[in-house]
């Protein structure tokens, strides 16, 4: 394990853990591992019960003794890795390989519980079946406590069903849910709560939903309220904000430009203010006629993985292609999976955090860090390294990170802000030392549009225009990458990628967080890159976007088991005019205003 991130680490030559071994006393660490005897393997991987006194003088201190693999096994098999960097845990993954149990079968349950059956099925297979099938084999259970039991479990069946999560299983996994599929389930759950006069706080809870589920999510907050509820929703989604009783409109803009109340009132005086949401909703809406033509094709055939049905399909190159259709039809599997693995070229930039150190920050992500720290050096005469909190000039206390952790145990540290360096993490000697004006704190605390009137370099200027340009200006250059939404990291990789040239790019729902007013500044960036050559292929579910492609790949007709086909390909204006498919339904709503649609879109078509 001495390699990879490793190296460098607790397992590291130098690491606390390493010496446990090489300070015990029990082995020879001049003895090559190939001459070691049984026993000594045995202690070495799995002894335990005694301490070892390590390291030296006023540092040194008891440890307890841990075989290298009951150590491994305890700090990255089975704990939750998901505090660990995502170095650390690609290095851990290595060394483990992952199977289902042969006794269980993957389903956790002793035979003794798995030889229970009702109607033919026992648990396992039961919570293995999608919701809305387990609903057709509950509804055949018999017995007057069996049939009221399973009255129970359909009624919160087919509330998921309702919201548009029919295709799940009870049996799936909660961190494979995605946070809109999360939330929904929260939902669901408090639907079936006695409780009245509560609170309800939900953040975006349309992402990643079909206009299909928008109206499904609708009703839902709607039932909530109507128990006698208070339901707070933070949301960009027209057609959420349409159903409110109040809205309260934040801004004027993102960062230290917005937190304040431009509007507070109806939806139709909202729809007549003068603030960034009331233009945007007022905004024509148009589907786009004039469509550029392709220059070739991605070829995929045969496309397989999660519900895909075999499906065969010709990408465009040289075109902006939106890949829509209902959660859980298939998309991603389309296109992140069998779409990338025949095409490995592809860069697909999603919403995944970026996988660098917990020290991470705009500036050093995309390497402007490295000439900032250059002018403070010319500037004042000293070594760059002094510039860095990841070396000499990190505060002695916090290491550079500005803040401190105390670890209680069992519970969750507490973090708490740097008393010797305030959270500036740098040394007091290296914060006194000032570029026209600013120390490298300073520096790191300007938001990205204020550092690009600070610095006149040409290689920061231009990485500072390209963030900027899709949207972030607001973000500082020190801001830690983990505190980042994953809408912002996919635009930070975006920026990353312009002026690259020709290529094909990969986009996962991008309007993910984005107000109204910011997914057209996102479409420009996109147009820009297909008119220099390259290819964008884009997954989503927005009408505006689906609106200003040039191709349309329409998957359904369904989610699950349902859904796993092409239903349309075509133009935007072929899919809005001639098209069956749920998408075509809404997205003539909002073009023609005919059809059933959601009230906002009404209104802005008669407006």
């Amino acid at each position: 394990m001495n390699e990879g991130p490793f190296r460098h680490g607790p397992f590291g030559k130098d690491g606390w853990y390493i010496k446990v071994y090489t300070q015990s006393g029990r082995f020879d660490n001049d003895k090559k591992l190939k001459d070691y005897t049984k026993d000594e393997w045995d202690d070495l991987f799995y002894g335990s019960g005694y301490k070892v006194r390590v390291g030296s003088g006023a540092t040194a201190r008891n440890a307890p003794y841990e075989g290298v693999i009951d150590k491994f096994t305890r700090l990255y098999i089975r704990r939750d890795t998901s505090d660990l960097s995502e170095a650390t845990r690609s290095s851990a993954a290595r060394f483990i390989i992952s199977s289902p149990c042969r006794a269980c079968g993957g389903t956790r349950l002793n035979q003794r519980a798995l030889g229970c059956r009702i109607n033919g099925y026992n648990i396992a297979e039961m919570t293995a079946l999608e919701c809305q099938d387990l609903v057709e084999v509950l509804r055949k259970v018999s017995g007057s406590v069996g049939a009221q039991l399973a009255a129970d479990v359909i009624e919160r069946l087919e509330q998921l069903i309702g919201i548009g999560l029919g295709y799940l299983s009870l049996d799936r996994e909660t961190g494979s849910l995605s946070g809109g599929e999360s939330q929904r389930i929260k939902m669901v759950r408090h639907l079936g709560s006695s409780l009245v006069e509560v609170i309800y706080v939900l953040d975006e809870p349309s992402i990643g939903l079909h206009p299909r589920d928008v109206d499904r999510l609708n009703r839902m907050l709607k039932r909530l309220r109507d128990k006698g509820n208070t339901v707070l929703v933070v949301e960009h989604d027209p057609d959420v904000i349409a159903i409110a009783d109040h809205v309260i409109d934040i801004g004027p803009e993102a960062g230290r430009d917005g937190g304040k109340v431009m509007f507070e009132g109806s939806v139709d005086d909202l729809l007549m203010a003068d603030t960034p949401t009331g233009r945007a909703l007022r905004a024509p809406f148009a589907v786009k006629e004039e469509v550029r033509s392709a220059k070739g094709v991605f070829p995929l055939r045969m496309a397989t993985g999660n519900n895909l049905k075999n499906v065969d399909v010709d990408i465009p190159k040289g075109i902006m292609t939106v890949v829509t259709g209902v959660a859980g039809s298939g998309k991603s599997s389309l296109v992140s999976g069998a779409f990338v693995a025949a095409f490995p070229e592809a860069v697909l930039i999603d919403q995944s955090a970026i996988g660098v150190s917990s020290r991470s920050t705009p500036a050093t992500y995309t390497g402007m860090m490295d000439t900032i720290r250059e002018a403070f050096a010319k500037a004042t005469r000293s070594s760059a390294s002094l510039f860095s909190f990841n070396s000499r000039g990190a505060c002695p206390d916090c290491q550079g990170l500005g803040i401190a952790y105390t670890d209680l145990a069992f519970l969750d540290p507490i973090k708490t802000i740097c008393e010797t360096c305030r959270g500036k993490r740098f040394k007091e000697s290296v914060l006194k030392k000032r570029l026209r004006g600013q120390s490298i704190s300073d520096v790191l605390e300007m938001s990205l549009s204020d550092a690009r009137k600070f610095f006149d370099d040409p290689e920061i200027a231009s990485t500072l225009d390209a963030l900027i340009e899709v949207g972030l200006g607001y973000l500082s250059l020190g801001q830690p990458l983990s505190s980042l939404s994953g809408g912002e990291l996919q635009r930070l990789k975006l920026a990353m990628k312009l002026g690259d040239g020709q290529g094909t790019y990969i986009l996962d729902e991008p309007t993910t967080g984005l107000h109204m007013s910011d997914v057209s500044r996102l479409f420009k960036i996109l147009d820009r890159l297909v008119d220099e050559g390259s290819t964008v292929i884009v997954i989503e579910h927005n009408l505006d976007v689906i609106a200003s492609a040039d191709w349309i790949i329409d998957l359904g007709p369904e989610a699950g088991r349902n859904g796993g086909e092409i239903v349309f390909q075509g133009t935007p204006l072929t899919l809005a005019r001639e098209a069956k498919t749920l998408t075509a339904k809404y997205l003539a709503m909002k073009a023609f205003g005919h059809g059933t649609a959601t009230s906002l879109s009404v209104e802005r078509n008669a407006r």
